[in-house]
């Protein structure tokens, strides 16, 4: 049986997204993977954009309030910026809660670069972290 896992940050555009797509496309069979926001406000083209550089198309993913997962149980909830870790719901099943802080591309693009850039850190972020956890849940299977 696959394993539920929620990806969840503020805005649910870019970094949580991201996490669900690369998750999706490196262990899909493994896991029923999601993404969900505190304030959701729609996918980012530059999300969309920065994954198809790579091969995951995530262009049909929408962006969710975590009040849309209420009574769902996860396996592992991962949170991907602070402000969701402080603040997100605890979801039934006794399932594992992560946090990984991924930095903001709006944050990182305001301090100089172009956003497309900074969409592209927050990704290759995600990826490594992604890849390591699909090893680390392989190991507990």
């Amino acid at each position: 049986m696959n394993q539920n896992v929620l990806f969840v940050c503020t805005g649910n555009r870019a970094r949580s997204q991201m996490g669900e797509g690369l998750l999706r496309n490196a262990a899909g069979d493994r896991f029923n993977v999601f993404s969900a926001g505190i304030l959701p406000s729609g996918l980012a083209g530059e999300t969309v954009e920065v994954m198809r550089d790579i091969g995951i198309d995530v262009s049909a993913q929408r962006s969710q309030h975590v009040d849309e997962f209420a009574g769902m149980r996860f396996d592992y909830v991962i949170t991907v910026c602070d402000d969701a870790a402080e603040v997100c719901p605890v979801f039934p099943g006794g399932g594992q809660r992560i946090h990984w802080t991924v930095e903001d591309p709006s944050d990182t693009y305001a301090r100089g670069g172009t956003l497309l850039e900074a969409f592209r850190a927050a990704r290759d972020d995600l990826r490594w972290r992604v890849e390591e956890f699909v090893v680390e849940t392989a190991d507990q299977a």
